[in-house]
């Protein structure tokens, strides 16, 4: 894991600068949020690869509070979506909008024109609106009336769902997770944990007012560009890359699974690997930067047969499974 600092690097745009702004990020968040630094990093990690991410945790363990810190930290902006069943998709989006003063259509912009959306609970929604968001993480833009329209940069997308209740949801299909970069599981807290944050409750913290909180931009979009040029010039190994496709192709052949991970997925995981090894100091991956992020890069990306989960096999299961039996490079 990352060792925080609590230096502002300011916006110089240098590579170990926008590292230790990002380190730094978790000191930060845990302002606000307790014990939950695997979120965080996957958080960055996404930022880092442009790519989205997928919360999904019971209510009321800080999935709403620890998107909000971060924003906070980034100094970007971020809004809000509760996905209902009678959302539309222009409500997200943004529609033309008839102006009576000047007898013209003009675009009102939805709240997906952000920094940072949180989709809360994206599973409540119907099909059509979820497809809503589609365009927008995949092209960065919405089409409206046929015109493209781009979204601010960086732009991340963190869908929020809960994995216990499921009446009245609409789950997301197949191809839709395979657009979210990474799949976060927010544990309840640890005893000591919860502990620390009753106490914090109790001296007076609102986790309405993150400022209050202490939560203090310590980096910006500077650092978060150095920090992807630096990502980009990253090594990888032909070893490593064929260690990530023996792995991809093996959840191909599970016996537990009836979908593998595809290309796509293989290529999320070369990039996630990549950021992890910068973050963790490196300009080259190893396979431990791989086996760090295979659960979140995969565990959305396969599909278990029937008769393996009524046995109680997990995809977390299949996956440590895989990383056990495949070749470690040398």
């Amino acid at each position: 894991m990352m060792d925080p600092t609590t230096d502002n690097a300011g916006n110089t745009g240098n590579p170990g600068d926008a590292r230790a702004s990002l380190e730094a990020l978790r000191a930060e968040i845990a302002k606000a949020v307790v014990g939950q630094d695997p979120a965080v990093t996957g958080l960055v990690v996404a930022l880092l690869c442009r790519g989205h991410v997928l919360l999904e945790g019971v209510p009321g363990v800080a999935k709403t509070l620890l998107v909000r810190a971060l924003a906070s930290a980034l100094e970007l902006e971020t809004k809000r979506v509760q996905f209902t069943p009678d959302l539309m998709p222009s409500d997200v989006t943004g529609s033309l909008v008839y102006d009576t003063r000047s007898a013209e259509f003009s675009f009102q912009a939805g709240p997906v024109f952000t920094n940072l959306l949180l989709a809360d609970e994206i599973n409540r929604t119907p099909p059509k609106t979820q497809s809503s968001l589609l365009e927008a993480m995949e092209e960065r833009q919405v089409t409206v009336d046929g015109t493209p329209r781009p979204l601010p940069e960086p732009f991340l997308v963190a869908a929020t769902q809960n994995p216990v209740e499921y009446e009245g949801t609409y789950p997301l299909p197949e191809a839709q997770l395979d657009r979210f970069l990474l799949k976060l599981t927010i544990p309840l807290p640890s005893r000591q944990d919860e502990i620390d944050v009753l106490s914090r409750h109790a001296s007076g913290f609102n986790p309405r007012d993150l400022r209050a909180a202490g939560v203090r931009p310590v980096a910006g979009p500077a650092e978060l560009e150095a920090a992807r040029a630096a990502v980009a010039k990253t090594s990888i190994s032909p070893e490593i890359t064929a260690y990530v496709v023996d792995i991809c192709r093996a959840t191909r052949e599970s016996p537990s699974l009836t979908l593998g991970v595809s290309p796509r997925g293989a290529t999320a995981l070369l990039a996630t690997s990549r950021a992890w090894a910068w973050l963790t100091g490196r300009d080259y991956v190893i396979p431990d930067d791989v086996k760090a992020l295979a659960l979140p890069t995969l565990r959305h990306r396969i599909q278990l047969r029937p008769e393996a989960e009524m046995e109680g096999v997990t995809a977390d299961s299949v996956i440590n499974a895989i990383l056990a039996h495949v070749p470690v490079p040398r």
